[in-house]
């Protein structure tokens, strides 16, 4: 399972998801489906467009965490 850490990302910086993009350029549908975990697939370009925002590398946005572990 893949964890997206947008949410932790954005806290850190106080912004919100209307800030992050006018910021990026995405879509509400993008940013909120990421922020709220509930995304099944991603566009390589919206994570360069976050990773570029928050100076992250994309290990930074997601991680990954196996099966067993998920609890």
């Amino acid at each position: 399972m893949l964890k997206c850490n947008l949410s932790t990302l954005m806290g850190k910086e106080r912004l919100t998801i209307a800030e992050v993009i006018r910021r990026t350029g995405l879509t509400r549908n993008a940013v909120a489906t990421l922020y709220e975990e509930r995304a099944k697939r991603i566009d390589l370009n919206t994570i360069a467009r976050l990773c570029e925002l928050f100076d992250c590398s994309v290990d930074e946005l997601f991680e990954y965490i196996p099966d067993a572990e998920q609890g």
